[in-house]
């Protein structure tokens, strides 16, 4: 299926790796409610995309998202009544949710403004870079509104445990780098000059790797925090198996064989 181009991002595939990049630099790359719709559709399409194995997600200008644009969403939700606003919040989750769950890996490559939205993009991706001037911000209470927006609540807590996740809710301060590295939420800090090629170039090396592999990692990630210690070691037996019957699997037994590295496919 060829990767559709979109309208309120900018879309680049270098090899197998889409790298989506929010583009209204003038204003530190705020969403609108067009872009959150077209950003949710590209993620939940990703399962019929076979040309893209990893999504690079960052921001133009050196900033990556200041989150919704305050004139063309937060103004307009003023005049909604209770059921417009509940389709604009379940939409933004619903973003949340199909980066969550698509089957590619996702590594958000954060400089700048990190804030609302953009934060929560951020936290559900699968891997953070940071810059040492990536500012990061969940300031839903800044704007009157609550911590828990867009399983804020559920996710942040799990990433840099439940009182940093509080403290940063509840006051909607912005994490340091140096916070964000030693919590776990970033993965790596990096120079603002190699950000993007250096996610680029982790991206590409786990596109090099069993895709189908990457993809039942993913799955589990995120299943398994549901689950008992019994019930996960039950499942991972069921993947683990079902990865045995890939050609990836067989590819890499005939490489070690004959001394070899292996070559995936994603089969």
């Amino acid at each position: 299926m060829p990767v559709p181009q979109p309208e309120h991002f900018l879309l680049e595939m270098r090899g197998d790796v889409a790298i989506v990049t929010l583009n209204r630099p003038e204003k530190k790359n705020p969403l609108t409610f067009e872009s959150y719709a077209e950003l949710r559709d590209f993620f939940r399409d990703l399962d019929r995309q076979t040309e893209i194995k990893a999504v690079v997600l960052t921001g133009a200008g050196g900033n990556f998202c200041s989150g919704g644009d305050v004139f063309e969403i937060i103004q307009p939700l003023l005049d909604r009544d209770m059921k417009g606003l509940l389709e604009f919040t379940r939409m933004t989750g619903d973003l949340a949710k199909f980066i969550n769950a698509c089957p590619v890996p996702v590594i958000s490559a954060i400089d700048g403004i990190c804030a609302g939205a953009g934060a929560m993009i951020a936290l559900f991706s699968d891997i953070r870079f940071g810059t040492p001037d990536a500012k990061t911000a969940f300031l839903f209470t800044r704007v009157g509104l609550a911590g828990c927006d867009m399983g804020a609540c559920a996710m942040l807590p799990r990433v840099i445990g439940q009182g940093r996740a509080a403290d940063l809710l509840y006051t909607g301060r912005s994490m340091s780098p140096e916070e964000g590295l030693s919590w776990g939420f970033f993965n790596r800090v990096v120079e603002a000059e190699s950000l993007l090629d250096e996610a680029v170039a982790y991206a590409a090396k786990l596109t090099a790797g069993p895709n189908f592999g990457h993809m039942m990692t993913k799955t589990m990630l995120n299943q398994e925090w549901d689950m008992t210690l019994s019930q996960a070691i039950e499942a991972e037996a069921q993947a683990q198996a079902i990865c045995m019957q890939t050609h990836d699997f067989h590819r890499a037994f005939h490489a070690f064989a004959h001394k070899e590295k292996p070559v995936f496919e994603g089969n």
